[in-house]
């Protein structure tokens, strides 16, 4: 019984992790829209695997900005010219790394996968604006507008629903 309970938790963390890969691609997609309708002209891939910023100053994305601290800690040392894949790197293990969580506790809180997700998308959003804001790579939330604050909220919607989705789905095969 113990054997297959761990089983079961590896699963759950395996399947929100895949669950995260595609809720990410989904809230990249709603970037990517909103990129392309602002005069973007990138194709899909060269947006999504590039960086407007040429090093890790304030200008480097988010993403990019953490990762830069962690290499930082542990001693290593990032050129200018990594800033895109330590972008996507980031951007990337976040993602899959709140579908682990929502995959772990959508097996253990007996509400809808769903409801999990987005909740799970609303809490990545929040968390962002907290723990970025306090490391000085965001500014307070409250120095934001509301319609940038809605893009971003709406991705992670997006983003939260997707997860659920793909919980939802991916737990449904398991039991056929």
């Amino acid at each position: 019984m113990i054997y297959s309970r761990r089983v079961g938790v590896v699963g759950s963390g395996v399947r929100g992790a895949v669950a995260g890969a595609i809720a990410t691609a989904a809230m990249d997609l709603v970037w990517y829209r909103r990129y392309r309708a602002d005069g973007g002209d990138h194709d899909l891939v060269t947006w999504e695997f590039s960086s407007p910023a040429s090093g890790f100053d304030d200008d480097a994305p988010a993403p990019a900005q953490v990762g830069k601290r962690f290499a930082d800690a542990v001693g290593v040392t990032l050129p200018g010219s990594a800033v895109a894949t330590t972008n996507n790197v980031v951007h990337w293990m976040t993602g899959i790394g709140w579908g682990k969580v929502a995959g772990l506790v959508a097996s253990a809180v007996p509400i809808p996968k769903l409801g999990v997700g987005i909740a799970t998308g609303v809490t990545a959003w929040g968390t962002s604006y907290a723990v970025l804001g306090r490391l000085g790579i965001y500014r307070p939330i409250t120095e934001y507008d509301s319609t940038t604050l809605w893009k971003d909220l709406s991705a992670h919607l997006v983003f939260g629903a997707t997860l659920g989705a793909a919980l939802t789905i991916t737990d449904e095969s398991r039991s056929s």
